[in-house]
This record gives C-alpha cells, structure tokens and sequence, in this order.
C-alpha cells in the first residue's frame, strides 16, 4: 500500500486535529427543546454530511460550530476544529479546480481556508443553513481566483501540437515577415497548419484562426499599396 507524500494545508490540519483527543462542546439538537445528546467533533463531522440526517439536525451543529469557533479566543482548539469540520466538503471542489486549471494545490487550499474563516466569523444564531452558507463562500473564491489566475501554457513545437491533434495530411506553412518599424510587423511569424485545413482557407481565416487580426486590420491602415510585410505560403514536410 502507497500513501502520498503530499503535505498541504488540508492534510496537515487533518494530521493535527486527528492526533488530538477530539474536541467537545457539541450537542446533537433534534428541535424538540430537549437536551440533545453531547458529541465530539469526531462524532458530528460524519452527520455534518449525511444527507439522511433530518436539515435542521445539520443546521444545528453548523451553529454551533460557529459559535464554538468564535468563542475560541484562548486556544480551546475549536478554531482549528471548525476547519477540520469543513474538510470532507472542501475536498472534491479543491480537487476539481487544480485539475481544471492546473493551479497550485496549496494556492487553492490557502483560498478556501481564508473563505471559510472569514465566512465563519459572519455566521450568525439566525443564518440559515450555515453549512451551505460557509462551504460556497470557500469554493466560490477558490473557483474565481483559480480563473483569473488561469496559468498561460506554452507550446514548445508548434508542429507537434498540430500533429497531435490532426494526425494526417501533409503540412502547409504560412509566413508573415514584416518590416522593421515600431507600428508594424517586426518579425517573422510562422504558423503550420495541416494541408486538409488550408483548403479553400482565404488568408484572413488563417489570420482570425491564429490570432492575427490585430497585425492584418494594423497593417490596413497603411497607404495603398505602401509595403508592410510579406506572406507565403507553402508546402512543407513533416520531416
């Protein structure tokens, strides 16, 4: 059996509060007004997430984690206990976003805990369904953090990629050399393409496929006729 080396944020809190005597203070409210039956935090983290268990019964002890959380002012341990509550629903929604986006775990991990601790100082005894309330506030800024910080990828072989994506045909390469001015084309851009797409492609297709139209439209705000650069077009081999 293998066990991962990783060691983020999620797994050190899991690590550290799984190591301790679990936590107390919580009681397992049914609504009656009767005293519900006292559970520790190892007991109630299962029930957070039981979909069989009555909304309010859930509800309840989302409240009062809270409170325990915001009553934490000397080390008690329930500041730490309510993120590791909110583990098994943070989880999932951290995985899919770095296998989205490609972001950094730990990055991604940081987001939801700080979301989750400053949503959980807003939970008050009237918030409804507070476990909704603090899961979505962590996820939601993980989420939009990880698209604004979507990581450009670079492509090393433009060749490759085309060929890894559309595996026949022979290849056509464009070239578009530009004169050397500040407000026009400056160097020579080269693009491949397999020779199926370039059939009946005019060039200002292959210039919208590949990001030219800025250069193009640039280009035709010259004089007529006045030389801005130069395209070609041909065969080329794979080889």
């Amino acid at each position: 059996m293998t066990s991962s080396s990783y060691s983020g944020l999620f797994a050190r809190v899991e690590r550290d509060v799984g190591g301790r005597e679990p936590l107390t203070g919580l009681r397992l409210d049914d609504g009656s007004g009767a005293p519900g039956t006292a559970l520790t935090s190892a007991e109630a983290r299962p029930v957070l997430y039981d979909r069989s268990a009555p909304a309010p019964v859930r509800a309840a002890l989302w409240h009062q984690i809270a409170a325990l959380s915001q009553q934490d002012t000397d080390g008690n341990g329930w500041r730490l206990g309510a993120v590791w509550c909110a583990l098994p629903g943070l989880r999932r929604q951290a995985f899919t976003i770095v296998h989205r986006f490609g972001t950094d775990r730990d990055d991604v991990e940081a987001e939801m805990l700080t979301a989750y601790l400053e949503a959980l100082r807003t939970i008050e005894p009237r918030t409804p369904d507070p476990g909704s309330v603090l899961l979505r506030s962590a996820c939601t800024r993980a989420w939009n953090s990880a698209r604004q910080a979507r990581p450009e990828r670079t492509v090393e072989d433009i060749r490759y990629t085309v060929d890894s994506r559309q595996d026949r045909g022979a290849l056509w390469q464009a070239e578009v050399a530009g004169r050397d001015r500040p407000d026009g084309l400056a160097a020579t851009v080269r693009i491949t393409v397999p020779a199926d797409r370039v059939e009946g492609v005019r060039i200002g297709a292959l210039a919208r496929e590949w990001g030219l139209t800025g250069a193009v439209a640039a280009a035709c705000r010259f004089q007529h006729g006045r030389r801005v650069g130069t395209l070609s077009l041909r065969p080329r081999s794979r080889g």
